[in-house]
């Protein structure tokens, strides 16, 4: 026998689940363009092999709920957690079925399938049932046809405003695919990767024009990724740089629909000490001015002609004349070929040092000094939770964290935010052991706090913490046991270059569209409105640590911003 329930996307079913206590859910709404997820758990009394067979007149695809190991669930400190935070499997990854269209059923263990329906801009408004059979490929019998009813409501959400920049690992995927960096085959699974992350509503794609100087030890370096091919002239310490590679990555993210890039840090994280790791072909050794310009001690006289290596590293200060002398040289070059590109302060940003504190006030405060000038008309944008940063003049964007968003609500405008490792106890945030109402419920509160961007770090880093080594994000989901799993990475890297997606991925996504339908709705009857009805019904008005722990409460919400969007 067959059990089958059709259940909500914010579901999220343990494998050792006895007793599946989730509530029916059998319809619900939709507008046109919009992409809809729904599950459907199974369990069988016996082992046994499905073919999935589905009916409807919108699009669908469906996959099969797969689950992880988790050791590190997070820090204990908070309630509104999955199984407790305990080490465990959890049901993450989103995997196609075998053969197209297999599913196995495991003796007496819930299963998940997730259905997304894919509604056309042009569908007709109306009642679509979606009707998934499950035939026994033993038996050649349906054992079960469950039907979902989906509402396509007669109205389009608006696009999205919100920037969306989750920090780009382009190293992590020639790394784990084991492909020549910047090869045929790296450039592909780049443009699978990244079409996925477009596709999720990611907008802002970060561009190593070398090697990220990112969750990297001090003396460490992660495997060389670098777009610009640089030249350096020991006979005259002049630069010269070819840009072929930074072109490509520009055209193939605006092909795919990116309109905002992100420069890597010019600077190393957590206080802009050193420079980042940058290799170029010397030339010209014998003849080299470098001693008497830099000193005696400089590294560069003890390289030979043509030897292709390290400029800069943790070797060299960040205030170094040398590192200076190369900026100086490389942002003329650098800022005509953005601008080829219809890139400026709107849509192209650079970053110093992801988030200096007090005690690197002085040497950021130098970089600044430094770099100002030669940017021009560009902007930097910043990981920054100390406001004297920007009460100081020193960042044009800080991108505080959310755990900040009230304190600096108050002083920024356009307000952004990010989360990462942290903050817990009722912020929104994407780990493995949280229900998925809260990467979703970023959403709502995004609205709420009038959010023009918000930054994470991890699309897709495979690497421990410090970047030490690679890891199988099948198999290692918190990054070496340093952050709660699933901070890391949105996406598993797939066979053939593909990414899977997870549910977590698809759940923030999905808030992406909450967000764009309370826009859609303000047009309609205002903010001060919107504002009202979804604080209507919740104990304080929502803060973003304080939203309801209750699926409930978040999808009625969503049916009520629908149902107010079609009634105006």
């Amino acid at each position: 026998m067959v059990d089958v329930r059709l259940i909500s996307a914010l579901e999220k079913v343990l494998p050792e689940t006895s007793e599946l206590k989730a509530p029916e859910f059998r319809s619900d709404a939709a507008a046109r363009g919009e992409i809809y997820s729904f599950q459907i758990a199974v369990r069988s009394d016996d082992f046994a092999i499905m073919r999935i067979e589905s009916a409807s007149e919108l699009n669908t695809r469906i996959r099969v709920v797969k689950s992880v190991p988790v050791l590190y669930a997070g820090t204990g400190a908070d309630t509104d957690v999955v199984n407790g935070n305990k080490p465990g499997l959890y049901p993450d990854l989103l995997d196609d079925p075998d053969f197209g269209e297999q599913f196995r059923l495991v003796k007496n263990v819930w299963q998940c399938l997730w259905v997304t329906v894919y509604v056309g801009k042009d569908q007709k408004p109306g009642k679509y049932p979606i009707e998934i059979a499950l035939r026994n490929m033993g038996t050649n019998e349906v054992e079960a046809r469950p039907v979902f009813d989906l509402e396509v409501l007669d109205f389009e959400l608006l696009p999205q405003t919100i920037s969306n920049y989750h920090w780009f690992h382009v190293d992590c995927l020639f790394d784990y695919y084991k492909v020549p960096c910047w090869s045929e085959e790296h450039w592909q699974i780049i443009e699978n990767f990244a079409r996925n992350a477009h596709d999720h509503g990611v907008t802002m794609l970060y561009t190593p024009l070398w090697t990220p100087p990112l969750d990297t030890a001090i003396g460490h370096s992660r495997p060389v990724c670098q777009l610009l091919d640089i030249t350096l002239d020991l006979s005259t310490l002049t630069y010269t740089f070819n840009f072929d590679r930074l072109r490509r990555y520009i055209e193939l993210g605006q092909s795919i629909g990116f309109k905002e890039f992100g420069m890597s840090h010019l600077f190393t994280q957590w206080g802009a000490r050193c420079c980042p790791k940058i290799q170029g072909q010397l030339i010209n050794a014998a003849q080299s001015i470098a001693t008497q310009r830099y000193g005696a001690d400089h590294d560069w006289k003890k390289f030979v002609a043509d030897q292709y290596t390290n400029i800069f590293g943790w070797n060299i200060e960040s205030t170094s004349p040398e590192y200076a002398d190369f900026l100086k040289q490389l942002f003329p070059a650098l800022l005509p070929v953005l601008r080829e590109y219809g890139l400026g302060k709107e849509n192209c940003f650079f970053s110093l040092s992801d988030e200096p504190h007090d005690d690197h006030l002085e040497t950021y405060s130098k970089c600044v000094e430094l770099t100002r000038p030669l940017l021009e008309e560009f902007e930097t944008i910043e990981a920054l939770s100390h406001l004297d940063f920007y009460n100081k003049g020193l960042v044009k964007h800080p991108v505080p964290s959310i755990s900040k968003i009230e304190e600096f609500k108050e002083a920024v405008s356009p307000l952004w935010g990010y989360y990462c490792c942290g903050p817990e106890t009722g912020y929104p945030n994407r780990f493995i052991g949280m229900p998925s109402r809260r990467p979703r419920s970023f959403g709502m509160l995004a609205y709420i706090y009038d959010l023009a961007g918000f930054l994470h770090w991890g699309f897709n880093f495979y690497y421990s913490q410090y970047s030490w080594r690679a890891v199988d994000p099948f198999f290692t989901t918190d990054a070496g046991g340093a952050f709660p799993a699933g901070d890391s990475y949105l996406v598993y890297p797939g066979k053939y270059g593909d990414p899977l997606d997870s549910i977590r991925h698809e759940s923030f996504f999905a808030g992406l569209q909450d967000l764009r339908a309370c826009r859609t709705l303000e047009k309609k009857i205002g903010r001060e409105a919107v504002l009202a009805l979804l604080n209507e019904g919740a104990p304080r008005p929502l803060k973003m640590n304080d939203f309801p722990a209750c699926d409930g409460f978040l999808l009625g919400k969503r049916r009520a911003i629908y149902e107010a969007i079609a009634a105006n």
